[in-house]
C-alpha cells in the first residue's frame, strides 16, 4: 500500500494539494456562482475527472473529492433545485477522485465544509448529523483521509473534527481565517490549539486570503500549538488572488467578488515564492483553493522539486523559469528566458484608471445575525429590494 498522508508528513515529505474546483468549474460552465454547489460531480463527471487529471499531472499528491458545500442543507438552500441527491453527488465525487488518484501517486481526501445550519444557530446535534450523513459516504468509499475545510467559526470546525475523528482516519482541518482570527475574534493560535485538541492531525487555513497572508496565519497557528506543548502537521490552501485590502472575512467582502477578480490573480512565479515561504515556515502540506489553476500547482511542485526529488509530468511542457522561451522566434522574447527577469517583473494591469486596492464591504455580521438566517425558499423580490437598501446604507457608513 502507498504511504498515507500522515506517514508522508511524518517522514518530512512535502504533500502538494490540488486547487480550486468550485471557481475553475464555474468559469468552465459547470458550477453556478451563488450556491457554489458541486452537483457537476454527478451531472458532468467528465469535467470533474479532467480537472482532477490536470492537477495530478501538475504535481498534486491529493485528489480532494468535489464535495464542497455538498451537505443537504446547503444543496437545498435558497431555492436551489437539484436533480441529484447529496448522497449521489458525494458518491460520484468519491469515485472520480479515486479513479484519477489511481493513475498516479495520489491519495483521496473526503471533505466537509461549513453549513447553513450553523449560521442559522441550529444545535450541535443537528449540525453534527449533517456531517455524519456525508461521512457515511466517505466511509463506504474508503477515502484515505478526511478534511474539514472552509470554516469561519472554530466552534463549528471542532464539531466537524469530532465527527470525522470517530472514523479512525487521519483528519485535517482548515479555517478560512486570516491573522485577525475567526469571525468571533478567536486568534489563529487559539483556533489551532482547539482544532488539535478536538482531534485534528493536520491544521491550517484555506481560501479567503492570498498565499502570503495564509502563510503568516499558519505560522501564528504553529506558534500557538507549540506554545501549548501540542504537536500537529500544518497545511495551507490559499486563494490565487492578491488580497492586501481584505479584513477579517477575506475576499468575499471585496466588491470584485466573485466575477471581477481576474486582475488580482497571482503569476506562476509568485506561486513559486509562496511555495518557498510556506516550506520555510514549516508547512509541508501545500496546496491551493479558489483561483488556483493547474499551472499554479505546477509552479509549487517546480519550486519544491529538489525537496521532493521529482518534477511533475506537466513540467515536460514548461521550461523551468521560462527556459522554453530560448526557442522563441523573437529575440526580445528569447531574452526573457531567465529567472532574474521573471522574479523582478512587476506585471501591469493594462487598466489605466484601475485602483490598486478596493474598499471591502465589511458588514461585520456573523452567526446568529438576522442577515445570515438561511432559508430553503428562493430569495424574494422584496428581500432583494431590502438587501439593496442595506448595501447602500452600509457603503455610506464605510465612506
Amino acid at each position: 500500500m502507498a504511504p498515507g498522508v500522515l506517514e508522508r508528513l511524518d517522514a518530512g515529505e512535502v504533500v502538494i494539494g490540488d486547487g480550486g474546483f468550485v471557481f475553475a468549474l464555474e468559469k468552465r460552465g459547470y458550477v453556478k456562482a451563488g450556491p457554489w454547489t458541486p452537483e457537476a460531480a454527478a451531472e458532468h463527471p467528465e469535467a470533474v475527472r479532467q480537472l482532477h487529471r490536470e492537477f495530478l499531472r501538475a504535481g498534486s499528491n491529493v485528489m480532494q473529492t468535489f464535495t464542497f458545500y455538498a451537505s443537504d442543507d446547503k444543496l437545498e438552500n435558497r431555492g436551489n433545485t437539484l436533480t441529484f441527491t447529496g448522497q449521489q453527488i458525494n458518491e460520484a465525487a468519491c469515485d472520480l477522485a479515486r479513479e484519477v488518484a489511481s493513475e498516479g501517486d495520489a491519495l483521496v481526501a473526503g471533505g466537509v465544509s461549513q453549513t447553513p445550519s450553523y449560521l442559522s444557530c441550529k444545535s450541535e446535534d443537528e449540525v453534527k448529523k449533517i456531517f455524519k450523513k456525508q461521512l457515511d459516504v466517505f466511509i463506504k468509499k474508503n477515502v484515505d483521509f478526511l478534511i474539514a475545510e472552509y470554516f469561519e467559526h472554530v466552534e463549528e470546525a471542532e464539531w466537524a473534527i469530532q465527527v470525522l475523528k470517530a472514523t479512525g482516519k487521519p483528519v485535517a482541518a482548515t479555517l478560512c481565517i486570516g491573522p485577525e482570527g475567526d469571525m468571533h475574534g478567536v486568534t489563529p493560535g487559539e483556533c489551532a490549539v482547539r482544532l488539535v485538541k478536538a482531534g485534528a492531525d493536520i491544521v491550517g487555513v484555506n481560501c479567503h486570503f492570498d498565499p502570503m497572508t495564509c502563510v503568516k496565519t499558519v505560522s501564528m497557528m504553529k506558534s500557538g500549538v507549540e506554545k501549548a506543548g501540542l504537536k500537529a502537521h500544518y497545511m495551507t490552501q490559499p486563494l490565487a488572488y492578491h488580497t492586501p485590502d481584505c479584513s477579517c472575512q477575506g475576499f468575499i467582502d471585496l466588491p470584485e467578488f466573485p466575477f471581477a477578480l481576474e486582475p488580482r490573480i497571482l503569476t506562476r512565479w509568485e506561486m513559486q515564492h509562496y511555495a518557498r515561504e510556506a516550506y520555510k515556515a514549516g508547512i509541508r502540506y501545500i496546496g491551493g483553493c479558489c483561483g488556483f489553476a493547474p499551472y499554479h500547482i505546477r509552479a509549487v511542485a517546480e519550486e519544491l522539486a529538489t525537496e521532493r526529488g521529482i518534477l511533475p509530468e506537466a513540467s515536460q511542457k514548461h521550461g523551468v523559469w521560462g527556459s522554453g522561451l530560448e526557442m522563441h522566434t523573437k529575440p526580445w522574447v528569447r531574452a526573457r528566458a531567465r529567472r532574474d527577469y521573471w522574479e523582478r517583473l512587476k506585471p501591469a494591469s493594462g487598466r489605466p484608471l484601475c485602483p490598486s486596492m478596493s474598499t471591502p464591504d465589511g458588514w461585520g455580521v456573523t452567526r446568529g445575525h438576522a442577515e445570515l438566517m438561511q432559508q430553503k425558499e428562493a430569495t424574494t423580490a422584496e428581500q432583494l429590494r431590502q438587501k439593496k437598501l442595506s448595501v447602500h446604507k452600509n457603503s455610506r457608513s464605510i465612506q
